[in-house]
């Protein structure tokens, strides 16, 4: 069985972004030779994301608005967690919501996605380095 391991590195411009990375993933699918197996994607930040959805901006948004009516960033002082010196006590929230990973099947040497599934990095307290581990396993 073969293995491959990566690390991904985003800064966002700003406080909460979503970004398409399916095609990063494709091309690191690519280059760990496997055909068939399984690729995880993982957020390894508690204040980000990675989730598969449709590539609509409209839906972005919505997800976004949604997210915001749920765990509105403002006023900071309504966390708890904010009590330590943090103000992202939202994003944690909004990361448990969208989940922090994703697994998906390879066949074929190709992501083996449903129709319109693309794999998104979702941030919600950016402007800093964060990591996304990509770890491809299969023969």
């Amino acid at each position: 069985m073969k293995s491959f391991t990566e690390y991904l590195t985003f800064t966002t411009k700003n406080r909460r972004e979503y970004l398409n990375i399916t095609d990063t993933i494709e091309t690191l699918v690519r280059k760990s030779g496997v055909k068939e197996g399984l690729c995880l994607v993982n957020a390894m930040h508690i204040t980000a994301s990675v989730f598969i959805n449709d590539n609509e901006r409209g839906l972005m948004q919505d997800f976004d608005d949604f997210l915001e009516t749920i765990a509105p960033h403002e006023p900071t002082s309504r966390y708890r967690h904010n009590r330590t010196g943090e103000d992202n006590g939202d994003a944690h929230i909004k990361r448990t919501i969208m989940g922090r990973e994703v697994v998906v099947a390879i066949t074929g040497g190709k992501l083996d996605f449903g129709p319109w599934e693309q794999i998104f990095y979702g941030e919600f307290d950016g402007q800093r380095p964060k990591r996304v581990l990509v770890k491809i396993i299969g023969e």
